[in-house]
């Protein structure tokens, strides 16, 4: 009898898997490559891991000829494998699948432990199959796993690292059995490779938060084997660091750990200031529109660990107090840091999850006939109808200089009345949640939300694509057919890595100032770049301008001699003669003004 119980519980948990599995091919996976890169960063991530496909060279990223300490290389080597299989080009002419698809694969990853961490904690409850589905798809449908999982930085790879090595810690801590714990701390290894020591200090500071809560925490502390992991994961974690700083020295000391980690947490960086309480803020948004599930799955966990007295890792709370410890240590962390962004909460998200699904394991039972949850979800339904219908008074306010005709294809394509329809059948299945006890009515919810990331946000993909990106390809491929004798490519005004990324060659970018003038006739001088694919001219008598309508519009640029070369969308290409370059560079020093290009600038490309 215990064998075929246990082989029922293996088929089940097998059974669950292939289905969250299936679920997270089409929700992950799906069209990841059907448009191009979205400027600015994530180009920058595709360029650097090509780079190393291209040049052999993995230790060192490098970007438009230029060193890159943004990130450390985990991501990058993900992309670089990709971009290394054979024929990769013609199965991903647009390079965007190779650049997403780690963090698609690391969002579907983790999409499957919470599953299984959900299943195995409830592996004795009716409804554990109920709660996984819950937990899983509370995870995919955050607005910010629907953003971030199918873009091409480096932030659903710390998610996933991160979460996995979490919920391998939990389980290594629920465990009757003693074994060897290697798994959870060589996944936190790959989370500092990804993104720097941020990914060790959230994890030792969610399991310390989490071991104060237990009674028996020394014996927990003694089943994660710390002393063995530190070494392990610092054994993992370090000689790319090491051999990156005897290459490069105090350069890459400066830009990586004083610029990206220690300057950006105690200072802001980039003009992202936020008060103390944004991730507050981002804690509604990032679980939307189930914001007040996991507010009631908080309260929940909450007060189950303030009345009950059996406070080990193996009472029917764990978990959910384990995701209750997760959230506060992010919450924690990243509300003391000067620079705050809304993709620092991603790593929060897994717990979010799993504390909504909390909310639907209480709900189960609910006594009341008028639900609260639902009562409040339903007034966020409510308001997202309003604003849609009202739609013809704020969608005018929408003013993007990249893409003027974003509100008119929005209409013509069909997509707001495509959401009024959709957000109106989701507030009449929520009304009647309110009034009416269905045990398993979450999960009838979240379905229905997910199909509709397919017939809406799939079109929003597609409509930014064209109106932002497909000029810029465009405009590559033109670059590719006109360019003479290797001549210097600048790109003025707005700046666009995608360029670079397309184009396959050297761009600089500058400023539509006067300055920037005088900064491009100095750069071709002295900031002679080049990398493997390609070698500019830099004594070639033109250069090739890429320039939006409002830069060409300033007097500077308007009045400079060139020939038109064609216009995409707001960009034109031009071609210049040095000489005419030079002499407004002249001009302008003459009055005064002076370059500032080679002032050091830590995210220059």
């Amino acid at each position: 009898m215990n064998i075929f119980s246990k082989n029922l519980k293996v088929r089940n948990r097998f059974l669950i898997a292939s289905l969250l599995f299936f679920i997270g091919i089409l929700f992950f996976l799906l069209g990841i490559g059907e448009t191009g890169l979205i400027d600015e960063t994530p180009p920058l991530f595709a360029s650097a891991g090509k780079a190393m496909s291209q040049s052999g060279d993995w230790i060192t990223p490098k970007v438009n000829g230029i060193l890159r300490f943004d990130k450390p290389p985990f991501y990058y080597w993900l992309m670089a494998i990709i971009y290394s299989v054979p024929g990769n080009q013609n199965w991903d002419q647009l390079g965007s699948l190779s650049a997403r698809l780690p963090s698609a694969l690391a969002s579907l990853f983790l999409f499957l432990m919470i599953g299984d961490s959900i299943l195995y904690h409830h592996k004795r409850s009716k409804y554990k199959n109920y709660l996984a589905l819950v937990g899983s798809l509370g995870f995919a449908l955050s607005p910010l796993v629907i953003i971030w999982s199918r873009t091409a930085v480096s932030d659903s790879l710390l998610c996933g690292t991160i979460g996995i090595s979490l919920l391998l810690f939990w389980k290594k801590f629920v465990e009757n059995r003693n074994e060897n714990c290697l798994l959870p701390w060589i996944v936190l290894s790959l989370a500092i490779l990804t993104k720097g020591p941020v990914a060790a200090v959230i994890v030792i500071l969610t399991l310390t938060i989490f071991l104060s809560t237990q009674a028996d925490w020394r014996k927990l502390l003694l089943k994660i084997k710390p002393i063995q992991g530190i070494l392990i994961t610092f054994l993992i974690s370090t000689p790319w660091y090491l051999i990156v700083f005897l290459r490069e020295g105090q350069s890459f000391l400066d830009s990586f750990f004083g610029y990206h980690n220690l300057q950006r947490y105690t200072s802001v960086v980039n003009s992202h200031y936020e008060p103390w309480w944004f991730f507050f803020y981002i804690l509604t948004i990032g679980s939307m529109p189930f914001s007040f599930f996991l507010f009631h799955g908080i309260y929940e966990t909450i007060k189950e660990f303030l009345t009950d007295t059996r406070r080990d890792s193996r009472n029917e709370n764990s978990l959910y107090l384990f995701s209750l410890c997760w959230l506060f240590a992010i919450l924690l962390f990243f509300s003391i840091s000067a620079t705050k962004l809304p993709s620092y909460w991603l790593p929060a998200t897994p717990a979010a999850a799993i504390l909504i699904a909390k909310s639907a394991k209480i709900l189960i039972h609910r006594e009341k006939k008028l639900s609260i949850v639902w009562f409040f979800t339903t007034l966020i339904f409510l308001g997202l109808s309003f604003a849609l219908l009202f739609s013809n008074n704020w969608l005018v306010l929408i003013n993007d200089p990249e893409m003027p005709n974003l509100v008119n294809t929005i209409i013509e394509d069909g997509l707001v009345l495509k959401a009024k329809i959709f957000i109106f059948i989701l507030t009449i299945l929520s009304v009647f949640f309110t009034f009416r006890f269905i045990p398993r009515s979450v999960i009838f919810l979240q379905i229905l939300f997910l199909s509709g990331q397919f017939f809406i946000m799939n079109p929003i993909r597609q409509v930014t694509d064209n109106l932002r990106q497909v000029p810029l390809r465009q405009i590559s491929k033109k670059i590719k057919d006109s360019r003479k004798s290797s001549e210097p490519l600048a790109m003025v005004g707005i700046r666009k890595p995608s360029l670079h990324f397309y184009s396959k060659q050297i761009v600089f970018y500058e400023s539509n100032s006067r300055i920037g003038i005088i900064n491009l006739s100095e750069r071709f001088e002295k900031d002679r770049r080049n990398n493997l694919v390609d070698n500019p001219n830099y004594d070639s008598e033109s250069f090739l301008v890429v320039i939006d309508r409002y830069s060409f519009d300033k007097e500077h640029w308007k009045n400079i001699k060139h020939q038109e070369l064609g216009v995409y969308g707001i960009y034109s290409l031009i071609r210049v003669d040095r000489i005419e370059l030079n002499k407004y560079a002249s001009n302008f020093q003459k009055k005064g003004l002076r370059s500032d290009w080679n002032i050091e600038k830590f995210e220059r490309f």
